[in-house]
């Protein structure tokens, strides 16, 4: 009589996505609920995986303290814009997948007891696109700071700003800019974190404008691709191109901190940078208003200087043509004498 021999199933190299993940820095398999409380960071070499509004505002804020304002703020499709998908439905699948209106978070909230105005990103909604409502929330965020006088916490996450909305999303990077301006204006703090990855627009814009300027390891922080500055400059880039430890040691970014150590980090800084007295008689209830064309027209004047004096003629007796005496006679020369 034959013998039966049990069957084995064959080995599976994919893991169920639900269950395992693996580190794209150690190539380990990690099980998610692990990762987790670990604040999704790999523990064999420090892998920062990215997390998503709602963990990052558990991991840094009091708990129970964080209160979100604007939450009913939602793009609209101003221009129409279709490319493999119509923009609304781009927007609705990403409002399913993340359980979010847009691709940031702002409110208010306590940190070790200090309150700051704080607005958080998202990258898995659309990549962390800055659109309308995302520049909109970092501008309300920091009117809000200089309504209150709080500091301002922005932490970021984005592939720069959302082109289905044109225009209108390039817009944002000087609205953004205005609102951190008033706020350092007001002598008020502004922290920005840089997470990975922070490109594009919102680097160019408020991400590097803090009067302190954190990013996680390894995080990818830059304007252009890698790509398209190799391409443009003709040259091999340097190792850690683009990486946080790297713009650290070029002074571009203050520290660079391990996720466990962040919200720490910020607590102490938040005891040094103390909101500034408001200076009475300013507008606003004592808050000075940035005015942009004051602005300009003060540093022109710096430009430009003293304007030079007259010239002095060698012959103290000769008038200058053209020149008019208080009367408002003209001074008659030589020529038209001679017509």
């Amino acid at each position: 009589m034959p013998i039966k021999l049990p069957s084995f199933r064959p080995r599976k190299d994919a893991y169920p996505p639900d269950l395992w993940t693996r580190c794209p820095g150690c190539q380990e398999m990690l099980f998610n609920k692990q990762l987790d409380k670990a604040d999704r960071v790999c523990p064999s070499c420090s892998h920062h995986f990215r997390l998503s509004a709602a963990a990052r505002i558990e991991a840094i804020f009091d708990p129970g303290s964080f209160v979100e304002r604007d939450p009913g703020l939602q793009s609209v499709d101003a221009l129409g814009f279709v490319d493999q998908k119509a923009y609304p439905d781009r927007l609705a699948a990403a409002q399913v997948a993340t359980g979010m209106r847009d691709a940031a978070i702002r409110g208010v909230g306590a940190i070790e007891g200090i309150w700051v105005s704080g607005c958080v990103m998202d990258f898995a909604f659309m990549g962390g696109s800055m659109g309308a409502v995302v520049g909109e929330k970092v501008a309300r965020a920091a009117e809000d700071a200089v309504n209150e006088r709080m500091p301002l916490l922005i932490v970021s996450a984005s592939g720069g700003a959302r082109m289905q909305e044109g225009t209108l999303a390039l817009m944002q990077l000087a609205k953004t800019v205005a609102a951190i301006e008033r706020l350092r204006a007001a002598g008020l703090p502004y922290i920005s974190l840089m997470t990975d990855p922070t490109t594009g627009g919102v680097f160019a814009s408020y991400a590097v404008l803090g009067d302190i300027n954190l990013a996680e390891p390894n995080a990818l922080i830059g304007f252009a691709g890698a790509r398209v500055n190799a391409g443009t400059i003709a040259q091999e880039l340097p190792p850690g191109f683009q990486r946080a430890e790297f713009l650290f040691d070029h002074g571009f970014v203050d520290r660079v901190i391990h996720r466990s150590e962040v919200r720490g980090e910020i607590a102490a800084l938040l005891r040094f940078l103390v909101p500034a007295p408001g200076p009475r008689g300013a507008d606003d209830g004592g808050i000075p208003v940035f005015r942009p064309m004051s602005f300009l027209s003060s540093l022109a004047d710096r430009m430009i200087g003293e304007p030079d004096p007259m010239p002095v003629t060698s012959d103290p007796g000769r008038s200058d043509p053209g020149r008019s005496d208080p009367s408002g006679r003209r001074d008659t020369t030589e020529e038209d004498r001679r017509g």
